[in-house]
């Protein structure tokens, strides 16, 4: 059979790869530290679980509305009022399969073949390839360590060309943790609607941040703003909820009508029974984030605190989401523990696991191949366990 070329373009995603090779040496009986999984190790809390079996236990097993039952989209809408002080309708949001599924959405919708699409690197594995399947070009503006993984209005402005289309911004960021102030995201986006370019604000780590930041919602700081972004969000990372596939996403109305086209021809609803877990999560009692938040930080600054002590590692506090980026190309072309002489993060990655049995994500899949991803939303016993196997396996 012969293969289409869009889908022949389509990378694989080296964080699920990598999180597959650690799961099937554990079932193996191997003892591998995990640090691939972009999902916090909490349980989801008891209150959406049992939403979920009275939905079973009432019957709610049918389709719905490709959009999402009428509650959840008022729920949204609700969450969007309350947190961004922003004002949708529900005709204005759409519920997804994830998040992921609400980004792919709007980018099949907004990007034509051609059409030049911005975003930084380090990057979420999955934006490019997005892009890709739009039959558009991913435009890549490099913000390494050096720029605390942010780029900047001016490099925006220099990446715009007659045939940009989009840019898509991510704070709190996957992979790197960092956050984009208020000003710097003003700057950005004038210099965006300055040219008339749509927005994907992707703000799924929106309420995991940490020393007292406060969340800068991108189409909250101005009316031009949210009349030209997409606001993406989701119940997976707030409520430990990843395996529910509940994201949503708002705009202007006719981009989500169009949206919902094509999911009414791709997966129609999303499940039933997890849109009553969603809407029990939005609209009941969030004690359990502020909880799984104080873990993740005490475990941020260990990990922090650890590599940093690893020779030839420069780890950079992230402010949100549960990812560290270490930069360790310091070690690259040093001869290891073993007479291995690595050159890139690939190598070290594959490095790691096979001699330290420690599984983390090479940075070459977030667009910097001197770094490595690491996520701390494991157990902090874990943690000390795989920084120590990385450690011996560098030689420190």
């Amino acid at each position: 059979m012969k293969i289409s070329e869009r889908v022949k373009v389509i990378s694989p995603s080296m964080t699920l790869a990598v999180t597959a090779k650690a799961k099937a040496l554990k079932a193996q009986g191997v003892d591998v530290v995990g640090f691939g999984a972009g999902e916090p190790d909490f349980d989801t809390p008891e209150n959406i679980k049992e939403a979920a079996k009275r939905a079973i236990d009432e019957g709610f097993t049918k389709y719905t509305p490709s959009a999402g039952i009428p509650e959840l989209r008022k729920a949204v809408c609700d969450k969007f009022k309350s947190d961004n002080g922003l004002d949708y309708a529900p005709e204005q949001v759409l519920v997804s399969c994830g998040a992921k599924h609400s980004i792919y959405n709007a980018v099949q919708t907004l990007v034509d073949p051609g059409g030049e699409v911005i975003f930084q690197a380090p990057y979420w594995v999955s934006y490019p390839e997005f892009v890709k399947a739009a039959g558009g070009k991913p435009v890549i503006v490099n913000a390494g360590v050096e720029q605390n993984f942010k780029m900047t209005a001016d490099q925006v402005h220099d990446a715009i060309t007659d045939k940009t289309t989009l840019c898509i911004l991510n704070s709190p960021s996957n992979p790197t943790g960092a956050v984009y102030g208020r000003d710097e995201l003003w700057k950005i986006m004038d210099v965006l609607t300055d040219h008339g370019v749509t927005v994907i604000s992707d703000e799924i780590y929106e309420k995991i941040l940490y020393d007292g930041l406060q969340h800068v919602c991108v189409p909250a700081l101005a009316p031009e703003y949210k009349d030209c972004t997409i606001l993406v969000n989701g119940v997976s990372k707030t409520y430990s909820m990843t395996g529910w596939r509940i994201g949503y996403l708002a705009g202007p109305k006719e981009v989500i009508a169009a949206m919902t086209r094509l999911q009414d021809h791709s997966t129609s609803n999303p499940t039933s029974i997890s849109q009553k877990a969603a809407l029990a999560a939005l609209k009941g009692d969030q004690s359990a984030v502020a909880k799984m938040v104080k873990a993740f930080d005490e475990r941020r600054k260990w990990i922090v605190s650890a590599l940093n002590a690893i020779p030839g590692i420069r780890c950079p506090m992230p402010k949100g989401a549960f990812y560290v980026f270490p930069d360790v190309s310091g070690v690259y072309g040093k001869t290891l523990p073993g007479g291995k002489v690595v050159k890139g993060s690939l190598e070290l990655t594959d490095h790691l696991l096979d001699k330290a049995r420690v599984a983390v994500v090479p940075g070459v899949a977030f667009g910097d191949d001197r770094c490595l991803r690491l996520s701390y939303a494991t157990s902090l016993e874990a943690i000390k366990k795989g920084i120590q196997r990385i450690g011996e396996a560098l030689g420190a």
